[in-house]
């Protein structure tokens, strides 16, 4: 069975060995490398070539949100996911901004950290329910941009499903329609908005006020 290798970015000693220690529980995942810093992430990343990052945000030398925008434009597909005690709607913006695919409070209960790791792993996305309710504690600002949704009621459906993190197959059981369909959708969801991520997808989603 192939294992989810796993970074582990925070400048606490003992966050790291804590974390490191639960992930180390699951079969699945194999903690590959750890760093204190996001310059220190970005040189340990390259070095073992994880597939998920769990990266803190407050740090010294660089900082969460900058080192995941670093590392985005270097590995567009490495999936990272931020872990931090912020549960601020500015911060949980910028972690979506830099490519970020999720944002978890340190709180998390160890089920739910393995749900979310797995979960952006397999290309979704996943907020724990704090930053949810934070996002969601005001009505979303619309966008500004004078465009028109290019989007069709189905595709709107679908997107605001991906934007939730549901699998494919997840998306097609509640729309009662096929998974290639569901897959034709997707793409033309991409291709019209020229975004590529799902970490793109779901900002584009909260921003329209689609959620």
């Amino acid at each position: 069975m192939q294992k989810i290798r796993i970074v582990i970015v925070d400048d606490h000693q003992v966050v790291q060995d804590g974390f490191k220690l639960r992930l180390d529980m699951e079969a699945s995942f194999e903690v590959v490398g750890l760093a204190s810093n996001g310059v220190q992430a970005i040189e340990v990343i390259e070095d073992v070539t994880p597939d998920v990052v769990l990266m803190d945000i407050n740090m010294p030398l660089m900082n969460g949100v900058e080192a995941t925008t670093e590392l985005k434009s270097r590995h567009p597909n490495l999936k990272i996911l931020m872990l931090t005690m912020h549960e601020d709607k500015e911060y949980i913006m910028q972690a979506m901004q830099a490519g970020a695919m999720g944002y978890l409070l340190k709180e998390i209960s160890s089920d739910k950290l393995v749900q979310a790791i797995k979960t952006v792993y397999s290309g979704g996305t996943y907020f724990c329910k704090k930053v949810t309710e934070t996002l969601f504690s005001e009505p979303p600002r619309k966008s500004e941009s004078t465009e028109p949704n290019p989007l069709s009621r189905r595709e709107e459906s679908v997107l605001k499903l991906i934007a939730q993190g549901e699998s494919n197959k997840r998306i097609a059981t509640n729309l009662d329609i096929s998974v290639r369909t569901v897959e034709t959708h997707r793409q033309n969801i991409k291709h019209k908005l020229k975004i590529q991520t799902a970490a793109g997808l779901a900002k584009y989603a909260l921003e329209r006020g689609m959620l």
